[in-house]
């Protein structure tokens, strides 16, 4: 980059690319996780539960498959990590089927909604006051699964 570019632009450029590939990444991570449940490592939930009650898949069409690189397909990915990205979409119906047939909810929702999900999740969060929270929650081995939208309930 040197060759092509003086000390100070070749800077000010991986500056710009880094941060521009980071908030790419926190755009296609977040909506996946965030305001989702938090189950404790004393949780006994099996595979199936912790990868389906801790993630949300996110719907929309091949340019949401194309902008997420497929990871909008978060339930699918996290059952199955080493499948292929484009054989994410075609486990769907079946994985989704499963859940419902077994009581598991299944999370899915569009685009925009998960950013306000997570957005909902991440103001809740920044705004709880350390000294109201529960002795429960304080301690990770102790901490119980919250569902997204809990906080609702408490106001």
């Amino acid at each position: 980059m040197l060759l092509v570019l003086s000390p100070l632009k070749a800077v000010v450029f991986v500056a710009i690319h880094q941060g521009l590939l980071g908030l790419y990444l926190g755009s296609v991570f977040a909506p996946n996780h965030k305001g989702m449940p938090i189950l404790s490592n004393n949780d006994d939930s099996d595979f199936l539960r912790r990868q389906v009650l801790t993630a949300r898949n996110v719907h929309g069409g091949w340019l949401t498959d194309l902008v997420l690189g497929g990871l909008n397909y978060q339930i699918e990915h996290h059952l199955f990590p080493n499948m292929p990205r484009p054989s994410l979409r075609r486990a769907q119906p079946a994985v989704r089927a499963y859940c419902l047939n077994h009581g598991l909810p299944y999370a899915e929702t569009s685009l925009l909604d998960s950013y306000r999900q997570a957005l909902r999740h991440l103001h809740t969060v920044g705004r709880t006051d350390p000294q109201t929270t529960s002795a429960a929650t304080s301690d990770p081995d102790d901490a119980r699964p919250v569902p997204h939208d809990a906080h609702s309930a408490a106001t």
